[in-house]
């Protein structure tokens, strides 16, 4: 399938080749307004200066079927894990819903593919994690591993570990939006929810744990049962710059998508 090129409208090259993999994927074109979204959303991220940090990252809505949703955006496409999602759990809105005991992907990013000093990870959540440790993204505990999930004694904030020995809780609020961490130094890592980015938190980084980042899983204690519309991993990047993106984003499909 070919992606139509408007003589009045013209597509970022990696927006364009995102779009007609998704349309291939889904067997028929998406809308033109839901192309334009993605197209906006992927010249802000290169305008913002945050785009190359994004190494793994998918768009869990917009596409028409579960099967172009796991199209990557960015990186290698994630494994879903004993093929447990299924169509039921996919909404073009508001994302893929997790159940909270089975069903995760793997992002078949490796932890320690990003430095030590420099990584982010994020998701979106349109409903919330209410299970403590149930992780949005993450991997098994270790040393030098990453994990990004509500805390277990207040799931109402954001707690985990980027590249460090111990997880800490953060101040950062679990609520519906972006929730994410970024590590840029070695004393700590700044969180985001709610809408707001904390000051960094004390957490001295370690060597970077070999194993793939899961979404949707990553402590043994248990799997979300959020609803995620997008996830990223990478290098680096501005936290609240990728948080208006991905929401101006989802907001556009809320309106643009039937």
């Amino acid at each position: 399938m070919s992606l139509f090129i408007s003589s009045v409208f013209t597509y970022d090259e990696d927006a364009g080749n995102y779009i007609q993999a998704v349309e291939t994927a889904d067997a028929q074109a998406l809308e033109p307004a839901t192309r334009k979204a993605i197209n906006n959303f992927v010249i802000g991220c290169k305008q913002d200066g945050i785009w190359t940090a994004i190494k793994a990252s998918c768009i869990l809505a917009g596409a028409r079927t579960l099967t172009g949703a796991l199209v990557p955006l960015v990186g290698t496409a994630p494994t879903n894990v004993d093929g447990l999602f299924d169509s039921g759990d996919y909404n073009r809105k508001t994302g893929l819903i997790g159940d909270g005991s089975t069903k995760s992907l793997d992002s078949n990013r490796n932890n320690n593919a990003d430095p030590q000093n420099s990584k982010h990870v994020s998701a979106y959540a349109t409903t919330v994690s209410s299970v403590g440790n149930a992780c949005y993204v993450g991997m098994p505990a270790a040393t030098g591993s990453t994990h990004l999930a509500p805390t277990v004694g207040n799931v109402a904030i954001l707690g985990g570990r980027i590249n460090s020995a111990s997880g800490i809780g953060t101040s950062a609020a679990n609520t519906a939006g972006l929730v994410a961490f970024n590590r840029s130094t070695s004393t700590g890592f700044v969180a985001r929810g709610g809408g707001s980015t904390t000051a960094e938190v004390a957490n001295t980084s370690a060597t970077p744990a070999s194993g793939n980042i899961l979404v949707f899983d990553g402590l043994a204690e248990g799997l979300s049962g959020a609803r995620l519309a997008f996830y990223s991993i990478g290098e680096s990047l501005n936290l609240a710059l990728l948080d208006a993106r991905v929401t101006d984003l989802i907001n556009a499909f809320a309106v643009t998508i039937p």
